[in-house]
């Protein structure tokens, strides 16, 4: 499952959640697969933090090693 999909099936389970129309049965595997997505998410979205930081910081040092370059 890629981000944007997960993205996409948990705005569509908010939006289901926020009519209020579903049994309570419904709502509560809704709302349980929307903790699992969120969390699915927050991972990815950590994930592409942890990498962007590594970048910045490589691209920092290179500019340390060979200033003006």
């Amino acid at each position: 499952m890629t981000f944007e999909d997960a993205q996409k099936e948990l705005e569509e389970i908010v939006a289901k959640l926020e009519t209020g129309q579903a049994p309570l049965d419904e709502m509560t595997a809704l709302w349980k697969r929307g903790e699992e997505l969120y969390a699915f998410c927050r991972g990815q979205l950590d994930a592409a933090q942890g990498r962007i930081e590594e970048l910045a910081k490589s691209a920092a040092q290179s500019n340390e090693i060979a200033p003006g370059a």
